[in-house]
């Protein structure tokens, strides 16, 4: 269980949430604040005076006032009327991250909703009720609002949600893990509805994913640059001190330290009659460096979103207020979305080109056309590059920019929206593809290594090549490759290349 510090989580932490799929719950000192917000909002609601959100209609229906007795069903009719997603549903990993994210805004203490509530989703958590949110139906603005309200109706005992392997109505599934439904306050149903969570749990799991990627590929470019006896001159760290980019600096460092002692870089250095590579082998620095300081970037903007209070209206309790803002408009998240899918773009058109490098014996420095040991009856890695090459094409296409196709929703009072929830639910889409095209990378690279024998690579990169032959021998004759395809993408997928390798770059 963690137990999380509102406004004060870092990326690791949601990182071990995501990956392990780790109860969460807010720490017991966040519940004054929490509680003291909920009484506003209780006052509120008692009052004349309209307020949105508590006893007022939502979006264009703002200035529809609300009876005291109505604000309950006021807020279940929210839920139940926005819970409008459809498609597949998001993935556990990233629902339960969402539902962290959500228990860390509201934990701030300025959303006016009761412990009762807070306790709910923690339970949730912690008993393995998760509610079945479809990915699709968001705009990033005024909120996730409809995925949002598909956690919120589990919530409350509607739609459904997945307890013990099996899909269930939530109220179902709640009262199997001895919990029971709860009844919204007023407030309640918008302070759980209005947020970034479902962009930012998207976008951050994009995050963590596309960082295994790029650390990934320095360890297989470096395989790559031994299979075509490639220079590794254009790595020496002064090149690199010279431009003083972080990101190409920490990849140059770490390609040379991966491929320290290799005999196949010994047995050519002298007499190397290449006086250049092509720049998929000699501008791996620079092109996955700007991409890890891009990612960067995007991790800075994602952390503190995901610590932020996005809902609307805020509670302010120090002032006495409770305010209309624009902060659910997720147009950070979009950018942060859009960075971190170029970035994942980029890893692998570069990576793509070193595969086409390894399989054209006019360029890979000897090696067998599409290392196959018998070319011509055998074809090898040949159709293995084809799908890299579609694969980098369709990552291309879905690199263009989502945060600038806004669109005006809600009768023109929501006229400028992000985009930033299918821009960050791309993402896993976009990783899923990269990690085959380096997986091909890596089984093309780690044939050609092997056709170097007797001379050996270097002792981080055998170290890759035993992790590898353990699940995948090396190709003979032809044989079915799709499955070994796969399960060299999940290698990538799971880290256990780089782990392989020792290789753990600093974020």
């Amino acid at each position: 269980m963690i137990v999380l510090t509102p406004g004060a989580v870092t990326l690791p932490t949601l990182e071990d949430v995501y990956r392990n799929l780790t109860p969460a719950r807010l720490e017991d000192s966040a519940r004054p604040a929490v509680e003291a917000a909920a009484q506003m909002v209780a006052d509120a609601a008692a009052g004349g005076a309209a307020v949105y959100g508590i006893n007022t209609g939502f979006g264009k229906l703002a200035s529809t006032k609300i009876a005291p007795e109505d604000t309950a069903t006021l807020q279940r009719n929210l839920i139940l009327s926005h819970a409008c997603g459809v498609g597949e549903p998001l993935s556990e990993d990233k629902t339960r991250l969402m539902m962290t994210l959500k228990l860390l805004s509201l934990g701030r203490g300025a959303s006016g909703v009761r412990w009762l509530v807070v306790d709910q989703i923690a339970d949730m958590l912690a008993q393995g009720v998760i509610p079945v949110v479809p990915s699709q139906g968001s705009v990033g603005a005024s909120g996730d609002l409809a995925p949002l309200a598909h956690m919120a109706a589990a919530m409350i005992g509607a739609g459904e949600a997945t307890f013990e392997g099996a899909r269930l109505p939530a109220d179902e599934a709640l009262a199997k893990a001895g919990l029971a439904p709860i009844v919204l306050g007023p407030k309640e149903g918008l302070g759980l509805i209005n947020g970034t969570q479902f962009s930012t749990a998207c976008a951050l799991a994009g995050l963590f994913d596309a960082w295994r990627m790029a650390e990934a590929s320095m360890v297989i470019a470096s395989m790559t640059t031994d299979a075509i006896m490639g220079s590794t001159a254009p790595l020496i760290a002064a090149i690199h001190s010279l431009r003083g980019h972080a990101g190409q600096i920490d990849v140059a460092r770490e390609m040379r330290a991966i491929m320290d002692g290799s005999e196949i870089r010994e047995s050519h250095r002298e007499g190397d009659t290449r006086v250049q590579d092509p720049y998929c082998i000699r501008c791996q620095p620079q092109v996955v460096g700007a991409a890890l300081d891009v990612l960067r970037m995007a991790a800075k903007t994602l952390e503190i979103e995901a610590n932020a209070v996005t809902d609307n209206p805020l509670v302010l309790v120090e002032e006495g207020r409770i305010v209309s803002g624009g902060n659910f408009h997720a147009e950070y998240v979009g950018f942060a979305a859009d960075q971190i899918a170029l970035a994942v773009a980029e890893i692998g058109a570069i990576a793509q080109r070193r595969v086409a490098l390894l399989v054209d014996p006019t360029l890979s420095f000897d090696l067998p056309p599409f290392l196959t040991p018998n070319p011509g009856l055998n074809s090898g890695y040949m159709i293995a590059e084809v799908t890299t090459a579609a694969l980098m094409s369709e990552n291309k296409h879905l690199a263009n920019p989502c945060v600038t196709d806004s669109t005006p929703t809600s009768a023109n009072q929501e006229d400028h929206v992000s985009m930033a929830a299918h821009g960050a639910l791309r993402l896993g889409r976009m990783n899923a593809n990269l990690s085959v095209i380096l997986g091909v990378e890596m089984l093309c690279a780690a044939q050609g290594v092997e056709a170097r024998a007797p001379l050996m690579t270097s002792a981080r990169l055998q170290d890759v090549l035993t992790m590898l032959r353990r699940n995948i021998p090396a190709l003979g004759e032809d044989r079915y490759l799709a499955p070994e395809i796969e399960e060299a993408a999940q290698m990538v997928c799971e880290g256990r290349v780089a782990a392989a390798a020792g290789l753990e770059v600093a974020a």
